[in-house]
């Protein structure tokens, strides 16, 4: 038999909120689900196409607060945007999307509407590190521009991959950018101790920051590599330069994270950085 639930309140004919027994306000869409219904009227939780729990109370406030300064077929579009991601993602995606996509996304249609525009400092890097997201952001906004009729600019699509992969891996967006700063932190590092200026554009330049991403990943986790000290005292002789700057690297890492980095990572970084300078 269905669960039924009591409608709280109606969106519009796509998206209610309904009083559930367990999970107390649930945020219910699917078409046609708030046509005619008011609130106190009861509705099978099959009915929806979609479910998402209000399970947070600041994430709560926040959405109540959305629907304040949000016109009902604007989130209706919102709505379809997050079932669309989740369908080309082909996973389901951690709910605070709900709220940090819509909220985002309407502040974006706002200021495409008032032709203001934002640059995105990690744009390159981006497109490099989450390309499956990257594809589903510039579909998003190629829908916006297709309903609405406002061009969003490119940094857009870097700031919608971002809200993907967070809710895709469950990771916050302050963790996330923490981590591309970390990146680019250490590019610097690694542009001023080989006294060159890497190009954003070259392969070589998406491959070092999918490494060092990778390291990042890797330390937060606290993975470790296994032991190579041959290897180490190799590399340390053959390639001096390259070695000391991994070294480097590892304590800015350390310092950032605030966690201890293997030390088989100055191994890799060396090979990496070594065949960077080849290419340079």
């Amino acid at each position: 038999m269905n669960q039924e639930i009591v409608v709280e309140k109606v969106l519009n004919n796509n998206v209610i909120i309904a009083e559930h027994p367990i999970y107390k306000e649930v945020v219910l869409i699917g078409n046609g689900i708030g046509f005619n219904r008011k609130k106190g009227d009861i509705v099978p939780l099959n009915k929806a196409d979609k479910t998402f729990l209000l399970k947070d109370e600041k994430e709560k406030e926040q959405y109540v607060d959305l629907l304040d300064h949000i016109d009902r077929d604007t989130l209706s579009f919102m709505n379809e945007i997050i079932i669309f991601i989740e369908e080309k993602m082909e996973q389901s995606l951690s709910e605070h999307i709900h709220v940090a996509l819509t909220d985002h996304l309407a502040f974006a249609i706002k200021r495409g509407q008032q032709g203001m525009q934002f640059s995105n400092p990690f744009f390159l890097e981006i497109e490099t590190l989450y390309p499956q997201e990257y594809r589903v952001a510039t579909d998003v906004v190629a829908k916006v521009e297709d309903r609405l009729g406002i061009s969003l600019p490119e940094g857009e699509v870097g700031f919608i991959t971002l809200h993907i992969h967070s809710a895709v891996t469950d990771k916050s967006i302050s963790d996330i950018n923490k981590h591309h700063q970390l990146i680019l932190k250490m590019v610097k590092v690694i542009e001023e101790n080989l006294e060159v200026e890497l190009d954003r554009d070259r392969v070589s330049y998406n491959r070092l920051v999918q490494h060092l991403h990778r390291a990042i990943d890797r330390t937060y986790q606290g993975e470790k590599l296994g032991h190579q000290k041959k290897l180490a005292d190799m590399l340390k002789i053959t390639y001096p330069i390259c070695y000391n700057l991994a070294w480097k690297l590892i304590k800015v890492m350390q310092k950032q994270l605030h966690r201890p980095v293997d030390e088989t990572e100055a191994i890799y970084l060396t090979i990496h950085l070594q065949r960077l300078t080849n290419k340079i």
